[in-house]
């Protein structure tokens, strides 16, 4: 994801029009598009590196696992269903199709003179599955794409990665083959000289580079990679807790938190030790009910009401508001829940006095509005939820809204005993000014000096991260050879 990334950037570089799209994409880390379609976070991230606006014919298939071998169905950003694994290539694959053409029709609609930049999936060799695989050599085939095979050389065997790859391939496919690169290359890339001119004497096919292995922070595409983050930052002041939910969704929400370099992140799952963090965050998920159940069984939830109740702060963003409340209700079942959950009523962690009621129809919409707290400033995210929360009638709190659009998030301000707060808005924290105003409130009452509001948006980071890995990129991949008409 990150080196077709690069390549997008690479080629905006030389003047071109540059088209990314993924056939397929599985994932629960989501961009909402101008139009409220649904797309993979990380083909919002090729389009920003291309200089065009994310759109979900990037990303025509979106697959949101929900736990249990079943996944949402997205195509062409709308939902239009629900697959179990075993039924998906029966059902899906004549459908999905479709939506692939449609979305590279509508990218050419849209730009006539664009270069199509696709990005596979896994391998493609899967032999069991090879011939139902939409979005890897069926795609390459149908556009006639000169492909690049990537081989991850951090997971080992790298050779009988590529032999075994190509030797799967049909005549047909392994023609399309222009290149090989070897990603993720730790230590002295002179070692791998000889391995390079062995490849390139059995295959036949030129190794366009070896790529090191990357430290800098960049959006991640699945929350694997949430493993491999560093946190270690010898310049942070303050500790923010993040629970990560078994199906935590949307985490590309607290990205521009890791590129605060007076913030330090810490993951926990279920089972973990809170502590005394500066403030907790529970971000979204895709499966509410079920996460706040494993919450409540792994003493998890009990640790975050003590935590709460010794005044410490605690943020939720769209899952994780819920949670805060007082009772989520599911009457129509939408919600994929464990064997142990068979009412449709459920206590969440009583911090806010709010109700959740989950409803059929979907909220999928970008926004553009007015934050209340922590200070009034103009603020842009993106709805995606199911749910809709309610202050409960004759509440004892003194909650107040959030927003200008008091649907969409509410603030316990307990004085000094810390703050309750959470919305519905993902990618609050891309405003560089909000951010910087919550993250104040946080170091004022540490004791800490305050930090300055007047910065950029988080986009502004995420241009210069983009343009660093093509750097690097370009200094370590020729692809002169392939890019050529």
């Amino acid at each position: 994801s990150l080196l077709t990334s690069a390549i997008c950037r690479l080629l905006r570089r030389k003047g071109e029009v540059v088209l990314p799209f993924k056939g397929q994409n599985m994932s629960n880390n989501a961009w909402v598009d101008t139009k409220g379609g649904e797309m993979a976070y990380s083909q919002a991230v090729q389009a920003w590196a291309s200089g065009l606006e994310p759109i979900s014919s990037m990303n025509p298939i979106l697959l949101k696992p929900k736990g249990d071998c079943t996944s949402e169905v997205i195509h062409l950003g709308k939902s239009v269903g629900f697959s179990k694994a075993g039924s998906y290539y029966k059902d899906w694959v004549d459908p999905g199709w479709l939506a692939i053409k449609k979305g590279l029709q509508d990218l050419k609609q849209r730009h006539s003179e664009g270069r199509f930049i696709l990005e596979g999936a896994g391998s493609p060799v899967e032999v069991n599955i090879k011939h139902k695989d939409l979005t890897n050599m069926k795609l390459a085939k149908f556009l006639d794409a000169r492909c690049i095979l990537v081989a991850d050389i951090e997971r080992g065997g790298v050779f009988a990665q590529i032999i075994g790859t190509l030797s799967l391939l049909k005549p047909s496919e392994k023609r399309l083959i222009k290149g090989l690169v070897i990603n993720r290359f730790r230590g002295d890339r002179g070692l791998f000289e000889d391995g390079k001119i062995w490849l390139e004497q059995k295959t036949g096919i030129p190794v366009i580079g070896v790529m090191p292995w990357i430290n800098e922070l960049f959006p991640p595409e699945d929350s694997l990679d949430l493993l491999e983050r560093s946190a270690q930052k010898p310049k942070s002041e303050i500790e923010i807790a993040v629970i990560k939910l078994p199906s935590v969704s949307n985490f590309s929400d607290l990205d521009p938190l890791e590129a605060e370099p007076t913030v330090r992140l810490r993951w926990l799952e279920a089972g973990d030790f809170l502590g005394k963090p500066d403030a907790v965050i529970l971000p979204g998920s895709k499966q509410t009910l079920k996460d706040l159940e494993k919450l409540f069984s792994s003493g998890l939830a009990t640790q975050l009401i003590e935590y709460a109740e010794s005044g410490g702060n605690i943020f939720g963003i769209c899952g994780g508001l819920q949670m805060l409340g007082l009772k989520l209700k599911d009457p129509l079942g939408l919600e994929n829940k464990s064997e142990k959950m068979s009412s449709n009523s459920y206590e969440g962690l009583k911090l806010l006095e709010i109700e959740t009621v989950f409803i059929f129809k979907k909220k999928v919409r970008k926004r553009l509005l007015n934050s209340l707290w922590p200070e009034k400033t103009n603020i842009a995210g993106f709805e995606l939820h199911h749910g809709e929360s309610k202050k409960v009638l004759n509440s004892k709190q003194s909650m107040e809204p959030m927003l200008d659009d008091p649907s969409l998030g509410w603030v316990l301000n307990k004085s000094s005993k810390g703050i309750i707060a959470g919305t519905y808005l993902h990618g609050i924290f891309e405003n560089g000014k909000w951010r910087r105003m919550w993250i104040n409130r946080i170091r004022r009452h540490k004791g800490l000096r305050e930090l300055p509001t007047n910065i950029a948006n988080h986009v502004e980071k995420r241009e210069l991260l983009i343009n660093t890995l093509t750097d690097i990129f370009e200094n370590y991949v020729n692809i002169e050879n392939i890019i050529l008409p």
